[in-house]
């Protein structure tokens, strides 16, 4: 029996196409998410920067939807009958994306690291985790 009725054996496709533009376009399908979102289109400078920056966006998604299904309240505190706060585990990710004028590629990684900018325009997500989870 499948322990999540909203999957199935569908499989995610990937195609890429070097498109008349000189850019590499991912078209990334995937039937496990609702129709309106199941087709990312993402162009790229290569194959593989296309397929990274759709994947990307597909981790997005799921990251979302991770964190919506546990329903968690941000500020909820669990306590212990003696009133002890309970300590959980969490797995906290943060993304950052975006696209920098530079010099070099050292310049646009030390612009970027100096700044608060990741920490500002991050995106972050945070999911409970049972504490026996492998890593």
């Amino acid at each position: 029996m499948n322990p999540n009725p909203n999957l199935n054996s569908e499989n995610i496709s990937i195609t890429v196409t070097l498109e008349n533009n000189g850019y590499y376009l991912c078209q990334l399908s995937n039937p496990l998410l609702d129709p309106s979102q199941n087709t990312i289109n993402c162009y790229g400078q290569t194959q593989e920067h296309s397929i990274a920056i759709a994947l990307e966006k597909l981790a997005e998604q799921y990251r979302q939807i991770a964190e919506e299904q546990q329903n968690v309240d941000m500020l909820t505190v669990e306590r212990s009958p003696d009133g002890e706060a309970i300590s959980k585990l969490y797995h906290v990710i943060l993304h950052f994306e975006c696209t920098i004028d530079a010099e070099s590629k050292f310049e646009a990684m030390h612009n970027t690291i100096m700044g608060n900018t990741v920490v500002e325009n991050g995106k972050i997500t945070v999911i409970e985790v049972n504490k026996n989870l492998p890593a």
